[in-house]
């Protein structure tokens, strides 16, 4: 039998010392073909998702996925990721946090690393009166003040 890998219970951690703390939790996720997120969002097959309570509808971290609904524009969409895509979560307001190695993916993606299912190509924004994001700005773009612009978020190490 194989041993349940140890990342999920990570998640799992720092998402509830994110939240008893009073900070944003945010993971960065790797996209491939697995990967449900909006397309239009996804920056060098990354992207990174606000995963707070008031960012997220259902969500459920699970040992294999993590999965929530978050709404784009005011439309709601599903995401679901799986826990292997996950490279790293962090708290928004100082970047503490973990990052995970990347691991290899089962199936396959497309060569700028995009998921090779169809997505809603609408051009969507997440704005303020009850959509993800508490700025109005969308989950996937903000990440802690001293992220470098355009590149990943730079983590704090926590000994």
């Amino acid at each position: 039998m194989q041993e349940t890998s140890t990342k999920p219970y990570l998640l799992r951690a720092l998402y509830e010392w994110c939240t008893d703390n009073g900070y944003t939790p945010h993971i960065a996720v790797r996209c491939d073909a697995q990967t449900r997120v909006p397309r239009e969002f996804v920056r060098d097959g990354e992207i990174v998702l606000n995963i707070s309570f008031d960012a997220t509808n259902q969500l459920q971290m699970g040992n294999e996925w993590i999965e929530f609904s978050a709404r784009f524009s005011g439309k709601p969409h599903k995401i679901e990721v799986p826990i292997a895509n996950v490279l790293a979560i962090y708290a928004r307001e100082n970047g503490q946090g973990m990052a995970f190695p990347a691991e290899e993916s089962e199936t396959g993606s497309d060569e700028e690393g995009m998921p090779l299912e169809s997505a809603d190509t609408s051009e969507d924004v997440l704005g303020q009166d009850g959509d993800a994001g508490e700025d109005g700005e969308h989950p996937g773009t903000d990440g802690p003040p001293d992220a470098p612009k355009g590149g990943r978020p730079h983590l704090k190490v926590i000994k």
